[in-house]
């Protein structure tokens, strides 16, 4: 991938998160134990051999700068290249720019850059992917834009208000939609994929000029007659987290093997940054089943389908069912903490229950102490 750059534009509104999102952009929340969102993109990239990656990083980056810094877990650490990460570019108004204006901000980089391809990607997918075949097809086959989808079967309606591929009778892409849920099955476009470095650069400019698009696929979307474009059927699992909902049921669904064989073995390694801890101390009077327990844990207590990230501690007589603990949480004796999710630093005193819902998990804020 030496003539592509990788650019990854960050989720969308946090505000679907809670308490979780208030000090770090969505992409940053910790996951499966260990990892971060932005732990997927940015090793997909790596091991697809991309040498020049943009972060649109938005605001409250401090643990971005933190986690990411200048890529080095990743192999991006380059002095010609590597990776670079914008900070959200604000109006006067002090509102953040849309995306397309964010674009343009920082069009003299991709005015100047060698490569003459992009591959644009979503930070809030969980998604690993050899990506050598479906690039070879881009540029043999010579298309402006090849967008990335995946069938779905939402019944449930979770991907309401997602893009969606529309098709005529003979199968041709006609436009881009929102789902609104009407249809059970349907196609959910996962990101833009594959883009001519000239045709991003057009695209981005005209769009702002007319003022008919706010952010890139949009901007597809209005051109679709005149682009060629080309698709590319994800057939991975590919998670997308766009709410605490399904930030809660991806994270549980680690507790099935085979998701779990599936997003942290195929296609590659998961890299993320190193942290040094002792192992786990589990005490004899300890039980844990169906659970992802990291290291530097002490557990005295009970844990049941929960995932446990790095130094929390169990007290003894506590009961933890479906619950997801950030790192650094204490749980004291005896308090019981189902369907939750702690984030880092909580402290629940002994003797406390906290019981939230499957459908709506209850979520305890940075650094609180919560007691009777």
């Amino acid at each position: 991938m030496q003539k592509c750059i990788g650019v990854i534009i960050g989720g969308k509104s946090s505000n679907q998160y809670g308490s979780l999102c208030e000090t770090r952009p969505a992409y940053m929340l910790p996951y499966g134990g260990r990892y971060r969102l932005i732990d997927f993109t940015l090793s997909n990239l790596a091991n697809n051999d991309f040498s020049n990656v943009i972060l649109y990083g938005g605001r409250n980056i401090r643990s971005t700068l933190d986690h990411v810094g200048n890529g080095a877990p990743w192999e991006l650490n380059r002095r010609r290249s590597g990776l670079v990460i914008f900070p959200a570019v604000v109006g006067p108004d002090g509102m953040n720019s849309n995306q397309l204006e964010t674009l343009n901000e920082t069009m003299t980089f991709y005015e100047e850059a060698k490569e003459d391809y992009l591959y644009v990607v979503d930070p809030m997918l969980i998604d690993k992917e050899d990506l050598t075949d479906t690039y070879d097809r881009f540029i043999e086959e010579d298309y402006d834009v090849l967008l990335f989808y995946t069938n779905k079967e939402d019944g449930l309606g979770k991907h309401i208000g997602e893009k969606k591929l529309i098709f005529n009778s003979q199968g041709e892409l006609v436009n881009i939609g929102t789902n609104l849920g009407t249809q059970e099955k349907f196609s959910l476009l996962t990101k833009v994929g594959f883009i001519k470095k000239e045709v991003f650069i057009n695209l981005v400019k005209s769009s702002i000029e007319k003022g008919d698009a706010k952010d890139l696929t949009e901007a597809i979307a209005n051109n679709c007659s005149r682009l060629k474009i080309g698709l590319h059927e994800e057939k991975e699992n590919v998670e997308i987290i766009r709410g605490l909902r399904s930030f809660y049921d991806s994270n549980m669904k680690l507790l099935e093997t085979q998701f779990y064989d599936d997003i942290f073995y195929k296609n590659g390694v998961l890299l993320t940054k190193s942290k040094d801890e002792p192992s786990t101390l589990y005490s004899d009077e300890s039980k844990v089943s169906n659970s992802l327990i990291a290291n530097g844990c002490i557990i005295e207590g009970q844990v049941e389908n929960s995932i446990i990230f790095r130094g929390v501690k169990i007290g003894k007589g506590a009961i933890i069912k479906n619950s997801i603990l950030f790192q650094k949480t204490e749980i004291e004796s005896d308090a019981v903490i189902i369907n939750t999710i702690t984030d880092k630093y909580v402290t629940v005193k002994s003797g406390v229950s906290i019981v939230g819902s499957q459908n709506l998990p209850y979520v305890i804020a940075k650094n609180l102490v919560v007691e009777k």
